[in-house]
């Protein structure tokens, strides 16, 4: 899907924390009539060999995008889910397709 398509009149989309969308993009996927965006936060210490990264994914669907779940690839952490997600039955599924961007991300 490459880069995200951006709204008539916009530069680019923005994520849930108001950052531009093209920062950190990896991909997206649907389910249902949602869409779910895939971004890369960073690392906790980008010098240290171990490092940790940290993701977040947001789910648009069509009332802007919201904040679905942050995670890291730490196997001991534990996803944070926001409260709407929290528990649902989609929420293996969601981290199915998220490690699936990781290893083969949509930015070309």
């Amino acid at each position: 899907m490459g880069e995200p398509a951006a709204p008539a009149g916009e530069p680019y989309n923005l994520r849930s924390d108001g950052r531009p969308g093209i920062d950190g993009y990896l991909g997206d996927f649907r389910r249902g009539p949602a869409v779910f965006t895939l971004y890369h936060l960073g690392a906790d210490h980008p010098g240290r060999a171990e490092r940790i990264n940290a993701y977040l994914l947001d789910v648009d669907d069509g009332a802007g995008p919201r904040e679905c779940c942050r995670f890291t690839d730490d196997p001991d952490d534990v996803p944070e889910w926001s409260s709407t997600w929290l528990g649902d039955d989609w929420c293996r599924w969601l981290l199915k397709q998220c490690r699936v961007l990781i290893e083969d991300p949509d930015t070309s």
